[in-house]
């Protein structure tokens, strides 16, 4: 006789890749150490892409900016724009309602490269290490996780960036132990920024302020997964099944730029590094929408700020869950981030088919 259970798995625990579509098993927007095999027509493309990089100087613009309006990497959701970028880490850690309240803590590493000035790609993974109440704690890699990206619409004069894009978590590349998903998940999704710069001047206090968002639909390739045991004392097989609904992945991110404050509308005097300054709030969120979960939203509420030099940028949030099928505790998320672009704009920063911007 078998006893069945069905369950639908809480997505959360992937709190640091909100942003990135999907929050699966990953963030909080991809990172990780690649094996291939060589393929010698494919290593004379790459070493003509590299030669191109570096012999081929051309005047792209740098990321994240749309008008005299600068966009930072958040942490959490996903960027509106393409570029070349490394965050290099991404450390985040929350406890989890998973087993009477799991501690998720991820190490990330991701890297974006722009293969035209419109249009770029994204290479990803993680460590993730787990440690239910009472329990051993387990380490391992999430899913391998790739991604695309292309810039459609950018208005200087009104500070607005609009892209699409599309995110896939490859099943089975991660490690079981840690809950790295045994099958595929695609992601497309719209991806904005809006800077408030074009206010009229008896508001101008307000033109610091920007907003960034994403919406998009994790989408798996497999509807379940069954998981059979049988139990020595009453020699029963216990199958368990575990449902995997579409998920509409959605956010956004509320900004105040010290920057644009200083340059842009009134330089009140401060020096470094509040100068630099970003205060933000993101909100990251996500809801299911079949398969027995339609309508329980889970997500956090992350304010915290970032500091943004010429050539990296510095962030700390706080995880807050919004409710208890979020978590109980709050969590945080720091990360370092480097602007590629910016630190190598004749080579490894430029697109690597480059065209003026």
């Amino acid at each position: 006789m078998a006893r069945i259970s069905v369950r639908v798995p809480n997505r959360l625990g992937n709190v640091a890749a909100y942003g990135r579509i999907p929050c699966h098993n990953r963030s909080s927007k991809l990172k990780h150490i690649f094996s291939y095999k060589s393929l010698k027509p494919g290593v004379v493309v790459v070493a003509a892409c590299l030669a191109a990089c570096f012999f081929m100087p051309q005047s792209v613009r740098a990321h994240g900016f749309a008008g005299s309006r600068f966009f930072p990497a958040t942490l959490v959701t996903d960027d509106p724009f393409v570029s070349d970028e490394l965050s290099l880490p991404t450390v985040s850690s929350i406890v989890t309602p998973d087993e009477g309240g799991t501690r998720k803590t991820e190490i990330a590493v991701d890297i974006a490269k722009r293969i035209t000035p419109n249009f770029g790609v994204e290479f990803g993974e993680s460590v993730i290490n787990l440690r239910p109440p009472n329990e051993s704690s387990q380490t391992g890699f999430g899913n391998l996780e790739l991604a695309a990206k292309y810039e459609f619409f950018e208005s200087d004069e009104h500070e607005t960036i609009l892209s699409a894009g599309a995110e896939v978590e490859i099943g089975g590349t991660g490690n079981k132990r840690v809950d790295a998903d045994s099958f595929t998940t695609w992601a497309p999704g719209l991806f904005f920024g809006k800077g408030f710069g074009d206010l009229p001047n008896a508001i101008s206090f307000l033109r610091p302020f920007a907003v960034t968002g994403q919406v998009g639909v994790a989408i798996p390739t497999s509807a379940s997964s069954r998981t059979m045991t049988l139990d020595e004392a009453t020699g029963e097989r216990d199958i368990d099944i575990e449902r995997h609904p579409d998920v509409l992945v959605w956010g956004f991110a509320l900004e105040y730029s010290v920057i644009y404050l200083q340059e842009q509308v009134k330089n009140i005097g401060l020096h470094p590094p509040f100068d630099r300054l970003i205060p933000l709030v993101e909100f990251a969120f996500e809801t299911p929408l079949n398969r027995g979960e339609e309508g329980l939203t889970t997500g956090t509420i992350n304010p915290g700020v970032i500091w943004s030099g010429k050539y990296f940028q510095v962030g700390a949030e706080a995880m807050i869950p919004i409710n208890s099928r979020t978590g109980n505790d709050v969590g945080f998320i720091a990360q370092l981030h480097f602007y590629l672009d910016d630190l190598f704009p004749y080579s490894l920063g430029r697109p690597l088919f480059a065209g003026k911007k």
